[in-house]
């Protein structure tokens, strides 16, 4: 794996059904390195602090393997990397490969996976296609947020490594899927699973523990 493309974005006013969003996920590639720190990149800028940014969500990755699809789906050949609000593209990232608790070295520093991404109304606005948080959702394949282990730098090329896997089958695409696929088997199994990794995320602990009723 490496990284495609290093995505970046300041703080951008738009009018969503007649009202004015700020949002930061609006990112275009930079080919300058940038500085990864515990809750975000430097330069990079990120609207609602509550949803988005933080120790959880400090960095979020896309692969560069999923456009294709995308461009198939949303008939959009000018699909450019960073639409979907990532920091980095890369090429190979599966979350079905990828586990919650995961160590991946991106650059310089030394990042742990914490839990897929779910979509909010703002990528239907990046993506200009209000279908969009369903076919996202129904695909499976949402990226990867990870928390800042080590502080480094990281630029467009530089390789992607895993440098410790944890021994659990709870990825990132099974664990999505199990939360909202209706017809996934077992997916209570799959949820309490989820729960005993110490290094989900809280949100998402507590989005299983309400789903589950626990």
């Amino acid at each position: 794996m490496h990284i495609i493309s290093t995505n970046i974005s300041k703080i951008k006013t738009v009018v969503h059904n007649g009202k004015e969003v700020k949002t930061g996920i609006f990112k275009t590639p930079t080919n300058e390195p940038v500085v990864i720190e515990k809750l975000n990149i430097i330069g990079d800028e990120q609207a609602d602090l509550v949803n988005h940014g933080g120790i959880d969500k400090a960095v979020y990755a896309f692969s560069h393997n999923h456009y294709d699809y995308w461009k198939r789906t949303l008939k959009n050949d000018d699909l450019a990397v960073g639409s979907f609000g990532e920091n980095f593209t890369i090429s190979d990232l599966d979350e079905q490969n990828i586990h919650i608790g995961d160590r991946i070295r991106i650059g310089t520093a030394l990042l742990e996976v914490s839990q897929p991404r779910v979509p909010c109304f703002k990528l239907a606005i990046a993506l200009n296609n209000k279908q969009s948080l369903k076919l996202f959702t129904q695909y499976y394949h949402t990226g990867v947020y990870f928390r800042v282990l080590e502080q480094g730098m990281a630029k467009t090329g530089d390789a992607v490594t895993i440098e410790h896997k944890t021994k659990h089958n709870i990825s990132v695409k099974t664990l999505f899927q199990a939360f909202f696929d209706k017809q996934y088997p077992d997916y209570e199994s799959v949820l309490l699973a989820a729960l005993e990794r110490p290094e989900l995320a809280l949100e998402w602990q507590t989005k299983i523990k309400k789903k589950l009723s626990l």
